[in-house]
């Protein structure tokens, strides 16, 4: 499959030239031009998890990656549970949080990593990548120790949870860490403007991992089949899905699901009071605010980058944008989700919580509703703790990095100042 520039359509490049350069000419994503639905959508929602990935990835992989390589990638990259949980009647989470770093992008990480290592050639990679929270220890866990790709991460210096910064902040060798000045915004316009400046991307072999690589999206494809799949089949084609929603990643690899055939009814873009798109969707006009800090951090973000992929399922006629509600969630309605959640005996944390509430504001009797658990409650320790009045215990994966020092650097949101770090 072949994969377009949406800034500049005639770039045209193939999965491995878009995994090994991130972003396209004039900060373009890259993007297939259509997705051609697959076939016997219910013989896939009956394979097995990894059967069925390989069936699913191999629609956009396969001019790169043979069936035995991929089966490789696949079965190193899922090699965890995505289960689907009750929480009350009609109403489940996704549990997206199983992995080695208790989050949603551990899947798309993992699978980009893998990726880059099977077209790996002796120039040296550099992966700079911004995170808002659960991206920077996905990433960097995912090429930790790799040969030949070097690991810088972003992040808002003071606007993530102590524990989310400890998971990627702890790791030496080939990972470096470096908390902006700033607000997440502050960081991805960094990221951008690295990859403006061809010289560098030269120099350091500059890649990103952020949800902007479309690897990632693929991958992220996969657990909405697998959702589907634990419910009965009467059910599947009243599902609605609602989906946290921050830099819109998780929401767009969704809706290339559907585009594929996966009988979801509808989306919610459930936000915090980083409410860009839900007033786009709304009333059309796109007029992001500056970014405020929530309980939900890493969905702290004004201007999504994957949106872009988003308009375009819609704008040539692949998603029918009637399909999709947008929602936000106030920080006091997020507390109250918080508590209605674990009085139902379901223990969750902020960002699922907008998410459960989408989808409970939207929900019809004849619906069925999946919202998406993006991480482990513990990730968020003291909110939740807060919040429930109740005490969290630390995951082991937690726990050993809470206990390492933090050897993030600081810096101000300076362009000059990257630059010499990525070049140093």
């Amino acid at each position: 499959m072949k994969l377009y520039n949406l800034k500049d359509p005639e770039q045209v490049v193939d999965f491995a030239t878009a995994v090994r350069t991130g972003l396209g000419n004039n900060r373009g994503l890259f993007f297939p031009r259509s997705i051609p639905p697959l076939n016997n959508i219910n013989e896939l929602l009956n394979m097995p998890v990894l059967e069925r990935n390989q069936h699913i990835l191999r629609a956009f992989v396969s001019d790169n990656i043979d069936d035995q390589a991929l089966q490789q990638i696949i079965e190193e990259t899922f090699s965890f549970p995505a289960p689907l949980v009750q929480v009350e009647d009609h109403i489940h989470c996704l549990e997206l949080f199983h992995g080695p770093t208790l989050a949603f992008k551990d899947f798309g990480a993992r699978f980009m990593a893998r990726c880059l290592q099977h077209f790996a050639t002796e120039q040296k990679i550099t992966i700079l990548t911004a995170t808002s929270g659960d991206t920077g220890a996905a990433v960097a866990h995912a090429f930790h120790g790799m040969d030949n790709i070097e690991v810088v991460i972003l992040f808002p210096k003071g606007k993530i949870s102590e524990l989310q910064q400890k998971m990627f902040t702890t790791l030496s060798g080939n990972i470096r860490t470096v908390a902006i000045e700033g607000d997440f915004d502050d960081c991805q316009k960094l990221v951008k403007s690295c990859f403006d400046d061809p010289q560098l991307v030269q120099a350091v072999g500059l890649n990103s991992a952020n949800s902007i690589n479309v690897s990632r999206l693929f991958a992220q494809i996969c657990y909405y089949f697998d959702g589907l799949a634990q419910l009965p089949a009467a059910q599947r084609d009243q599902t609605v899905v609602a989906v946290p929603s921050g830099n819109f990643g998780n929401l767009c690899a969704g809706i290339i699901a559907k585009t594929l055939g996966l009988p979801i009814k509808r989306f919610i873009a459930s936000t915090n009071l980083n409410d860009t798109v839900p007033r786009y969707l709304q009333d059309g006009v796109w007029s992001p605010n500056n970014t405020v800090e929530t309980l939900s951090n890493a969905m702290d973000v004004s201007r999504p980058n994957n949106w872009p992929r988003i308009e375009y399922l819609m704008t040539s006629g692949q998603f029918d944008r009637s399909l999709l509600t947008g929602l936000a969630v106030d920080e006091a309605k997020t507390a109250d989700t918080l508590r209605h959640l674990f009085a139902q005996g379901y223990l969750s944390e902020p960002h699922a919580a907008v998410a459960y509430q989408g989808l409970h504001d939207s929900l019809q009797p004849d619906e069925t509703g999946v919202f998406l658990g993006t991480a482990h409650p513990a990730k968020f320790k003291s909110a939740v703790e807060e919040i429930l009045d109740t005490e969290l215990d630390l995951p082991q994966a937690i726990a050993d990095c809470a206990r390492l020092p933090d050897l993030s650097v600081d810096m101000p949101a300076d362009y000059a100042a990257l630059r010499d770090l990525l070049m140093s």
